[in-house]
């Protein structure tokens, strides 16, 4: 028997020329498939024939998808976490339970090498790496692109040569798809200026007429949509993709500081995510206070930011996951969400723990919890400081 090497594989054309690549180098190919949510049984097949087609010795598919949500994703949401205001880390969150499958399979396999097809010019080389350095340090990486410096078309001119057939086209784009998102990279992507085409979205646009959907909040977790319950909230996110998704909704393009020190454009879309992140956020504005609120934003900005640089398993994640998942004990509730294309807005909602109470209040008409010299003598108080500075610093420095 020859070497043995388990290759992270996903069909697409980067791992695909890694199988070709590999075997000519006289290694056994084992790859894997990581299912995070984002492929149904069909594709799921599809992929194994394709990776039988180009003569791997062994392939595999693990499911992930329940750990997925359930160490990460949940958190995401818990978070409000968009990287830059725009992205809800739709492959970067992934990526690191790729990799951890993908390591505890190498070992399992007792295999000699361990690869996967990232370039040298993105994250997801430092995201493998890095996981695959903690768990298994004792096995070798090969990344043939990054090790080659290929360009698609060099990938493609490669296994026209050996006898790989199939229109390449649709290539031009790399499509990762998981549970919490799709990314599109391609031509487009690599400039300042461009948009990508409504053709390199892999959900085009169907639906035209708005909709008005409900969506329902357990302790900060999507249980519901539409008034249909769902004990696994991997299902209401999937339900909700197939509602939203149609609507062409969250589509962008996220500009950003890779983990290796350069700007780097990504195209994506996310409806279910963004909704949800979004539809979230809502709810916690009127269940939690404002000091709440506002450290949320800075532990999930820390999180966020490292869970797209592969640092998922420093122990600090544990650390801020508890501070998350504990101020979502009253974020439960249902939110009304209006979708149309390309397009959705929060309407409204409704929570038992709805602090915009009017028993209290309502803002710029009735105070029923305070008199007026109650807020006399508070914004008094309030300002003394800063009105015996200006007093005692009458130029103003």
């Amino acid at each position: 028997m020859g070497k043995k090497v388990v290759l992270a594989f996903s069909g697409g054309l980067d791992t695909s020329y890694c199988v070709k690549y590999l075997s000519a180098q006289g290694l056994d190919v084992y790859s894997a498939i990581v299912n995070t949510g984002g492929f149904n049984d069909e594709e799921l097949q599809a992929i194994a024939d394709r990776a039988g087609e180009l003569g791997v010795k062994e392939h595999v598919t693990i499911d992930k998808t329940p750990a997925f949500y359930q160490e990460c994703v949940r958190f995401l949401i818990f978070g409000n976490i968009l990287k830059n205001n725009t992205y809800p880390l739709s492959v970067s969150a992934e990526r690191v339970f790729q990799a951890l499958a993908i390591g505890e399979y190498a070992k399992a396999q007792q295999a000699d090498y361990i690869a996967h097809g990232s370039t040298g010019a993105g994250n997801d080389q430092v995201r493998f790496d890095l996981v695959f350095n903690i768990i298994c340090p004792e096995i070798k990486i090969i990344t043939p692109i990054r090790d080659n410096k290929l360009s698609r078309e060099d990938e493609i001119k490669f296994l026209q040569a050996h006898g790989v057939g199939g229109s390449w086209e649709k290539s031009m784009y790399s499509i990762n798809k998981g549970l919490w998102g799709t990314s599109v990279g391609g031509k487009e992507t690599l400039t300042s200026d461009q948009y990508l085409p409504e053709d390199a979205f892999p959900s085009p646009l169907k639906k035209e007429q708005p909709e008005t959907i409900a969506l329902t909040f357990e302790k900060g977790e999507p249980k519901g949509v539409n008034g249909q319950s769902f004990k696994n909230p991997v299902h209401a996110i999937q339900y909700l993709q197939t509602i939203a998704a149609p609507f062409a909704i969250g589509r962008d393009i996220h500009v950003g500081d890779t983990i290796i020190g350069i700007k780097g454009r990504v195209g994506f879309e996310a409806a279910a995510p963004m909704v949800l992140i979004k539809a979230h956020h809502a709810l916690e504005k009127h269940v939690l206070g404002k000091w709440q609120l506002y450290w949320k934003d800075q532990l999930a900005t820390w999180y966020g930011n490292l869970v797209h640089e592969g640092q998922f398993l420093d122990p600090v994640m544990r650390n801020i996951e508890a501070f998350l998942e504990d101020t979502q004990k009253n974020v439960s509730g249902t939110v009304k969400v209006q979708l149309a294309p390309y397009r959705f807005h929060i309407l409204g909602i409704t929570s038992p723990y709805d602090m915009m109470s009017s028993e209290f209040g309502k803002y710029g008409e009735m105070n029923n919890a305070w008199t007026g010299d109650d807020v006399r003598g508070f914004s008094k108080i309030a300002g003394n400081q800063a009105m015996i500075y200006h007093k005692m610093n009458k130029n103003g420095q």
